[in-house]
């Protein structure tokens, strides 16, 4: 078969050169616009509600201390006061975590260091399946077993209560925690189990004393995203909160969070009442701007 002058191969390989440059010109600048287009979207709603958040202190000379610290919620007298659902997002908050984390966590050591392949296999994708599940299933399988089963066994007028939303938040958080920490806990190499075994630790020590310490990293990530999975939750909240604006006391009393205001109230709300609720937008965006600040700190110091 006869071969192609040396020009002509020359000139071909030319044409696939540019044409090769050309593809990976063109991949680098649409990624830039994806990667600018996200950050440009993060900017404009991060500004737009700042803006109608904060037009209550600026031009109608509202209170920012009275708005954090007052305990009345009556738009129709103009009282905005929001330290009742600060409080009830923090506590639910809280106990979720008190619940979700050691369940998460020892469901994740089980997985990765207990459990037979084949029991891991089959339990790992039904934990990540929750993950997929809409939050307002959540929040009717809390309104119909939770809410009842606590009414009855607590003897409460009714069940929906700080206790039901905990209880909801922990369950929510759980695939979250537990397929990052059972990620972390895998990665930790081998040698290190080794190594404790071979010095005549227990396999109970080795997971406690070695593993979950080195996978501390990646623990406490899957923790502060669980964090952020409850704190910013709305649609199961409002069905097992009771919606009372009152600082809770107790664990049987009904509360409104933050999320739940927002969501009730923003579809008929106009003018300085809106714009309040853009302001308790805000209070909760400062919230989940603090644990993404302590996720990358936490990031950065696993990263050393």
């Amino acid at each position: 078969m006869p071969r192609l002058p040396v020009e002509d191969e020359t000139i071909d390989i030319g044409k696939s050169n540019k044409r090769k440059y050309f593809l990976e010109k063109l991949s680098a600048k649409l990624f830039l616009f994806c990667a600018l287009l996200s950050v440009i979207s993060l900017l404009v709603i991060i500004g737009f509600v700042f803006y109608k958040g904060s037009l209550p202190f600026i031009a109608d000379g509202y209170s920012f201390f009275d708005f954090i610290f007052g305990v009345d919620w009556v738009p129709s007298e103009d009282k905005f006061g929001i330290l009742p659902m600060i409080v009830a997002s923090i506590f639910a908050t809280i106990g979720s975590l008190v619940i979700g984390v050691p369940v998460g966590l020892f469901t994740a050591i089980f997985l990765s260091e207990i459990a037979p392949k084949s029991i891991a296999k089959l339990i790992s994708p039904a934990v990540q399946l929750l993950a997929g599940i809409p939050s307002v299933l959540y929040g009717v399988f809390g309104l119909a077993i939770i809410v009842p089963f606590l009414q009855d066994n607590l003897h409460l007028p009714k069940g929906q209560s700080l206790f039901a939303v905990i209880l909801v938040l922990a369950i929510m958080m759980l695939p979250t925690i537990v397929t990052v920490a059972e990620t972390a806990i895998r990665a930790v190499p081998k040698t290190y189990r080794e190594g404790s075994l071979a010095l005549g630790a227990s396999q109970i020590g080795t997971i406690f004393k070695v593993v979950v310490p080195a996978a501390k990293s990646g623990i406490m990530a899957a923790i502060v995203l669980g964090l952020g999975r409850a704190i910013g939750e709305t649609m199961a909240v409002i069905l097992v909160a009771g919606n009372s604006l009152i600082i809770p006391t107790s664990l049987t009393d009904s509360i409104r969070p933050l999320t739940t205001n927002i969501a009730l109230e923003m579809g008929y709300a106009y003018g300085t009442h809106q714009e309040m609720l853009f302001a308790t937008g805000i209070v909760l965006f400062s919230f989940i701007l603090l644990l993404n600040f302590v996720l990358s700190k936490i990031s950065a110091k696993g990263g050393h």
